[in-house]
């Protein structure tokens, strides 16, 4: 399992994929919003996700794990 975690603190504002998706190295999965600027986290390997530990909305902590890959 890899995970992916939040890069820096902020809200969720976008999660565009859903367990048991497949996705591609360099995809956007998430979008996090923090001081009114729009940031994206990519997977940087191929997988499918397995869990996501975060919804839309909810607020992250720099290093929180967001999701899991297998």
């Amino acid at each position: 399992m890899k995970k992916i975690e939040a890069s820096m603190a902020g809200t969720v504002w976008k999660v565009l994929v859903e367990v048991g998706e497949e996705v591609t190295a360099g995809q956007t999965v998430i979008i996090l919003e923090s001081m009114k600027m729009e940031i994206p986290v990519e997977v940087m390997m191929d997988g499918k996700i397995s869990v996501l530990h975060t919804a839309e909305g909810e607020f992250v902590n720099d290093g929180d794990v967001l999701l899991e890959l297998e």
